[in-house]
């Protein structure tokens, strides 16, 4: 699906630190580009949002996923193993933002399906960039 450059980006951000939602949604508002973001704050809420459950049955389907993977109520890895073959089929990308260097945590996320693995804290200008690499596609 080509995407033009009017129609925003569809994201998500899956976060429970408030610090870094701010600084997501500053790198956003910093970049050229158009975008929608709703943030979750845990898995359960996300996979809600996803599965247009609830109160979000009428949420937008993101393109893109930034992925916390420690969350409350369900891990990011845990959500992820869940809903890849959902999200791959529709051609979502993850781009994980954690604070874990574990080798094995980014096995299993690349594993998963995600495109990108970032280790908190966020570097706004790696973040731009993978924005603008994503925009291409």
């Amino acid at each position: 699906m080509a995407h033009t450059s009017q129609e925003p980006i569809e994201v998500l951000l899956i976060e429970d630190n408030p610090g870094d939602v701010r600084l997501v949604k500053e790198v956003f508002k910093d970049s050229r580009l158009p975008y929608h973001l709703s943030v979750a704050k845990d898995g359960a809420e996300a996979v809600s949002f996803l599965q247009r459950h609830g109160a979000y049955a009428d949420a937008p389907a993101p393109r893109l996923i930034l992925l916390d993977l420690s969350l409350p109520k369900k891990g990011g890895l845990e959500m992820l193993e869940e809903m890849s073959p959902q999200l791959s089929k529709n051609g979502v990308r993850v781009v994980i933002l954690t604070n874990s260097e574990a080798e094995r945590d980014l096995d299993e996320s690349f594993t998963h399906g995600a495109v990108s693995y970032m280790v908190k804290p966020i570097d706004s200008e790696k973040l731009n960039l993978l924005l603008e690499t994503l925009k291409e596609k």
